[in-house]
């Protein structure tokens, strides 16, 4: 079996006394998404209701590299600290002291913002 590389873990503060070790599973990253836009271009603001969420965030934690049943290994495409495109329906919120994250598929990762 093909040696996988260790899990990076990302440290959340959940109140000044404490904190919170989160680590994704294989296959997975965790995502700190943008903030969305509140106003346009032209300078009009946007209601809340029609803000659209970002599709786009910096990454907070890596999972291990994913194991294919045959034996293939897929690294993860990413390090802790790269900005990140996602599929716009791609992952799943979680909620961690009132942040919002969202646990993303390496599948789902399409581009690193530069």
């Amino acid at each position: 079996m093909p040696k996988v590389k260790k899990a990076k873990t990302a440290k959340l503060k959940i109140n000044p006394s404490t904190s919170l070790r989160v680590k994704p599973l294989m296959g997975y990253v965790l995502v700190q998404p943008g903030e969305a836009e509140t106003t346009t271009s032209s300078g009009i603001i946007l209601p809340e209701s029609a803000q659209e969420k970002p599709a786009q965030g910096m990454v907070v934690a890596c999972g291990e590299d994913m194991v294919l049943e045959g034996g293939k290994v897929i690294k993860c495409p990413v390090k802790v600290g790269d900005k990140v495109v996602y599929k716009k329906w791609g992952g799943d919120e979680i909620k961690i002291d009132g942040v919002e994250y969202k646990l993303v598929k390496f599948d789902d990762l399409m581009a690193i913002l530069e």
